[in-house]
């Protein structure tokens, strides 16, 4: 980081005006109006996003979403045996590699998935009711940049 201008220098630190600390409150009062609503269906909001990454054909196994979700793996197992105990996803073990199992979501499932996306946008909606568009586009835009912005480990070289 010497090259970089230190937008966030050592000494001026307070918790409550950290970034990483703004995103985690963010996200977890979204997690929690989400948990109040999809309690009404019998999931959490950690199962619902599951649910709903499925329904994107993006995620086939476990390791994808543990990656995206940043899960452990046996956090993930657990969520999946709830979710496939209630009919919600099927595990299919892979034509190409006996060790890999596919996830994809049963018709409850998918059902399921369609009732979520307008639900999660209701929800967005109301917590997003005083942004305008062109500051939530601007949010989602630095949010994008900020995962996408490769950041060598400390210690490491970038080279």
């Amino acid at each position: 980081m010497s090259d970089l201008k230190k937008l966030f220098p050592s000494g001026s630190w307070c918790v409550e005006e950290s970034v990483g600390y703004l995103l985690a409150r963010a996200r977890t009062k979204l997690a929690k109006a989400v948990d109040i609503e999809l309690a009404q269906l019998g999931i959490t909001h950690a199962q619902g996003s599951l649910v709903m990454m499925l329904s994107t054909g993006r995620y086939a196994t476990a390791a994808d979403l543990v990656r995206d979700l940043y899960i452990d793996s046996a956090s993930m197992t657990r969520m999946i045996d709830r979710l496939e105990k209630r009919g919600l996803i099927v595990r299919t073990p892979s034509a190409s590699d006996r060790r890999v199992i596919n996830l994809s979501l049963s018709e409850a499932g998918a059902a399921l998935a369609e009732q979520l996306q307008p639900l999660y946008g209701e929800i967005l909606n109301r917590h997003f009711a005083d942004f305008s568009k062109e500051e939530v586009d601007t949010l989602k835009g630095l949010l994008r940049k900020l995962l996408d912005t490769e950041v060598p480990a400390a210690g490491k070289d970038a080279s």
